[in-house]
This record gives structure tokens, C-alpha cells and sequence, in this order.
């Protein structure tokens, strides 16, 4: 059995705390199996993901498959576009999921058994999802585009993101998140933000998070957008407002089936463009990665790339 589509697999073998490294062998038999073949290779660093999957598209391969995780993903969507336009229009977009929290990915249907997930890289069909667009300042204070294509969002989020990457890890990715959300959650002070949506809207509220999603789900498993829809040329915006320790507790009760939508101070709105900004350094959280803070603005992509689904 031979693949439809010129396959390149971006592989992350640190993902899923370096599970993806280990059982790498069995991928490779499922994958031979199921599309015959494929090229691959492994990134080493932050960003690399992004400069394969530009010089794959470059090099002619039509699908570029992402093995990691939501920030893997991430980067591989980051290279299908450069200078604002996509490099090759009918390339597609892939999934094996190996990564630690995996939140797209629940949104989209695809399996987390990569056993699974690798059997509808065959055939050459396709969904035409949307990204999300966004412009922010990064960490050296210079304004930077990049593309989402899950969920970003600023608050505790970014906070929580930033205690991840300042901890040692010492049992392991999974703990320090988990470790750290939890810090997060309860120590977090809530910031003032401006908000300015495409209808017109303008708003000043003092958060505990707001996110601008695409999909329903981040934080490994909470719906925090549960009306999301990939596909349907719309960002929803869920603001969580000033909250204390009682609320968080709540909130945390609520968001994994998506309740928290009812709760007092969470307000939710829908819009094609957001501009957010505050009088203090507001952290942002991109698909799971930290990349910088306020101010932003974000916009959506319509059906922005197309999505490997089965046959």
C-alpha cells in the first residue's frame, strides 16, 4: 500500500515526555503498514518545526504530518504560511498525536492511540478547518505575527506557562504543569485589560483569563470554549472575570465539561477580530506555549489549511 499524498512527518521526539523517542520503532511499522511511504525527521529545538515544514512544502511534499504534541502542532501550522500567505494552498495538514496535554486533537476527532491516528494519514481527504492569526509582542518587546490553530488565550494561562518554564522538571513535564497551573490558579493576581471586538464592542474588565478560540479545549482537558466549531469562520471569546479563590475552585469544578459558561462573572462573545491591550505585562498563552504578552490582536483565518481526515 502506497500513500496518496508526497508525505514529510515532522517528528518531536521530547513530546509526551519523550515517549514519542521510545516507541518511535512501533510508529514506523503502523505507518509503513497504513501509507507506505514517507519521509521524517526529528527537530531538536524551539522553532524547528516551523523551518521543515517551510522547506518540505518548498521541496514538494504535499502533506506535512506533525508527531507531537499541541505545541508540535503549533509549529507546523506556523510553516505552512511565511510573509502572511500560505506557501503551497492545497497542502495538508496532519496529525499523529503524542503529546503530553494533545487538547486539538479533541476538538478535531483525531485518536490519541497513534495506532490509530496514523490510519487516516491514508487516502486524500481532506477538511478545510480555520486558524486563528495573531500579532503580539514577544519577549523582547518587538511586535510578531504568528498562527494558531487550537486556542490562545492571556491571564493565568500565560501565567501558568511561565511557572512551567522557570521549573526544573524534576518529575517530569507532567508534574511541573500540573504543579504549576495549580500555582497559578491560586496565586494568580487578576490584570486590567481593553478589548475591542469586530461589532464595535469595547470592553474594560479586570480578568482571570480571556481566550480567543478556535477549538474547544486546552489545559489538558478543560472546555473552555465548548460552542467552538473549527470550521465555522468564527472566534469565540470567553472572558473570565474577576475572580477570587471561591470562584477558581468553581471554575475549576466546571470547565472540564464546559459548565463554567453559566457562572456569573464568565461572559462569552463571538467575533472575526480582537484587539486586546493593558497597562501591565498581560502573558500570553499560544497553543500551549508562552511566547510573549499584550498588546495583540488576532483575527480569523476562514478554512486557513486543509485537515487530514479519514480516506
Amino acid at each position: 500500500m502506497s500513500g496518496d499524498y508526497r508525505i514529510f512527518l515532522v517528528v518531536n521526539p521530547h513530546s509526551s515526555g519523550g515517549r514519542t523517542k521510545k516507541v518511535w520503532p512501533e510508529m514506523v511499522t503502523a505507518l509503513k503498514k497504513n501509507i507506505g511511504d514517507f519521509q521524517f525527521a526529528f527537530t531538536e529545538r524551539p522553532g524547528q518545526a516551523v523551518e521543515l515544514t517551510r522547506a518540505m512544502l518548498k521541496a514538494g511534499f504535499e502533506m506535512i504530518v506533525s508527531v507531537g504534541g499541541d505545541g508540535t502542532n503549533n509549529e507546523v501550522v506556523n510553516g505552512f504560511y511565511e510573509n502572511g500567505r500560505a506557501i503551497n494552498p492545497e497542502s495538508v495538514f496532519g496529525v499523529i498525536c503524542s503529546g503530553t496535554g494533545s487538547d486539538f486533537i479533541k476538538t478535531a476527532g483525531v485518536p490519541r492511540d497513534f495506532r490509530e491516528s496514523v490510519k487516516r494519514l491514508a487516502g486524500k481527504n481532506y477538511r478545510l478547518i480555520d486558524l486563528g492569526w495573531m500579532r503580539h509582542k514577544d519577549h523582547s518587546g518587538k511586535m510578531v505575527e504568528r498562527y494558531f490553530i487550537n486556542i490562545t488565550s492571556f491571564g493565568v494561562g500565560g501565567h501558568a506557562d511561565a511557572l512551567v518554564n522557570k521549573s526544573k522538571k524534576t518529575f517530569g513535564g507532567k508534574a511541573a504543569f500540573l504543579s504549576a497551573t495549580l500555582r497559578a490558579g491560586l496565586f494568580y493576581r487578576n490584570q486590567p485589560v481593553r478589548i475591542k471586538l469586530d461589532m464595535g464592542v469595547e470592553l474594560e474588565r479586570k480578568i482571570f483569563n480571556l481566550a480567543v478560540a478556535n477549538g474547544k479545549f486546552f489545559g489538558a482537558g478543560l472546555q473552555v470554549a465548548p460552542m467552538a466549531e473549527l470550521d465555522d469562520g468564527i472566534l469565540e471569546i470567553v472572558i473570565v472575570g474577576d475572580i477570587g479563590i471561591p470562584g477558581r475552585i468553581r471554575l475549576g469544578a466546571l470547565l472540564p465539561k464546559g459548565k463554567h459558561i453559566s457562572m456569573a462573572k464568565v461572559e462569552h462573545f463571538q467575533a472575526r477580530e480582537i484587539y486586546a491591550d493593558s497597562p501591565e505585562a498581560v502573558l500570553l498563552d499560544v497553543d500551549g506555549e508562552q511566547p510573549g504578552s499584550l498588546p495583540a490582536e488576532f483575527k480569523v483565518i476562514p478554512k486557513g489549511i486543509r485537515f487530514k481526515i479519514p480516506g
